[in-house]
């Protein structure tokens, strides 16, 4: 299942968060807030299109057999992707963009190592979901096409580009520019090994497919609503976030039609 191609599209993610970590050579200072506000929406927006139309219509769709109950598992996975995000959450301490309070368990930890887990925190539910969509898409008899994960890949790759620009730039404050790149290239690390793990579990729990899709749609959402969205819309300028959100839905939307 891991041929030249799937490793590809594996990495396409982490290609757009290295893209976005170079910016720290190319900018001055933290990413002006306007800017972020946009970027943050455009992300938000990117997740949610995704988690609808690469992973949640799938897993219906791949349940119609059940009848009145095709809901099942789509709602089941869904719920558990949105649970397991807020226990990883509560339990792994870290530290938000432009926040000064950390979360989760106390410790000792630098504040750009605790803003380097926030963001990998981010990126486990996306490598989840490119993994998920890879194994679908190589199964038999399944509503998921090789085009649509190319989408999804596209897709996050898109949005992490924002996600690499914001933490280099942000961690310049405190380290010099190339560790800034080096930790925000390897946040988006974690996105192709859980990838790799999701996939090689996939291809041995075929009938919980639909599951596996709708977790990994779960996770997304839930980091969509807990910090991307509120981050976008606190303070002045909330609309910018807005706008950046249609942009990135339309996008996506666009990316998965053409390629679906």
């Amino acid at each position: 299942m891991l041929n030249l191609n799937t490793l590809l599209e594996i990495m396409v993610p982490m290609v757009g968060t290295t893209l976005g970590a170079a910016c720290v050579f190319f900018l001055k200072g933290a990413m002006p807030p306007r800017i972020q506000k946009i970027l943050l929406g455009f992300a938000s927006g990117v997740m949610v299109a995704a988690s609808v139309w690469s992973l949640l219509i799938p897993s219906m769709d791949m349940s119609e057999h059940m009848g009145k109950l095709g809901f099942v598992p789509a709602v089941t996975g869904f719920l558990l992707g949105m649970g397991f995000l807020l226990a990883m959450d509560q339990l792994l301490p870290h530290l938000h963009v432009n926040a000064t309070c950390p979360e989760g368990m106390k410790c000792s930890w630098k504040k750009n190592t605790m803003m380097f887990m926030a963001i990998t925190l981010h990126n486990v539910p996306e490598g989840c979901a490119v993994g998920v969509i890879l194994a679908g898409a190589a199964m038999e008899n399944s509503s998921v096409t090789v085009a649509g994960a190319l989408a999804l890949s596209l897709g996050i790759a898109i949005q992490n580009f924002p996600e690499g620009a914001i933490i280099s730039l942000n961690m310049r404050e405190n380290a010099s520019r190339t560790k800034s790149f080096l930790y925000g290239m390897a946040s988006g690390a974690v996105e192709p090994v859980s990838a790799i793990i999701t996939l090689m579990l996939a291809k041995y729990v075929e009938p919980f497919l639909p599951y596996f899709l709708s977790f990994a749609a779960g996770a997304m959402i839930y980091v969509v609503v807990e910090e991307l969205i509120p981050e976008s819309a606190e303070g002045e300028h909330s609309n910018l976030g807005t706008i950046g959100f249609a942009a990135g839905f339309a996008i996506m939307m666009i990316l998965d039609v053409a390629l679906g």
